[in-house]
């Protein structure tokens, strides 16, 4: 039987807020689904609160609130902190996603979410 986690896009104002509806979602208030997009690709992969088969769905209602709450100016906001934090190695290539980002081109973080999701779990996800 397929479980059915539901996310409320009006919900979803920011990044950090998205990890506590996920979160709450699927183990429940102040549960943890990951904080970043690695930790809910990991997630995904099972043993964080989802069943064992891999049988359920992410049901996100209302994508369109989360797509604009998740848009290119928290897409900014996250990439600022991910240049303060990134090795010297890879602040280049934060910056370029940056700039890009401040002049409204490139993939949001609505847009990196969707893809960690259905990388890692194809067809779980149902948008609308």
């Amino acid at each position: 039987m397929t479980v059915t986690y539901v996310i409320d896009g009006a919900e979803v104002t920011g990044l950090d807020r998205f990890w506590q509806v996920i979160g709450a979602a699927v183990n429940g208030p102040g549960g943890y689904f990951g904080n970043n997009l690695d930790a809910l690709a990991d997630c995904l992969s099972g043993g964080y609160g989802t069943p064992d088969d891999g049988d359920f769905t992410i049901e996100w209602r209302r994508p369109d609130l989360s797509r604009r709450a998740l848009g290119h100016e928290e897409t900014v906001r996250t990439l600022q902190r991910r240049l303060e934090r990134a090795h010297s190695t890879g602040k280049a290539a934060v910056q370029a996603r940056l700039d890009a980002a401040r002049a409204g081109r490139g993939p949001t973080v609505f847009d990196e979410l969707v893809q960690v999701i259905e990388e890692t779990a194809p067809g779980v996800l149902r948008l609308g």
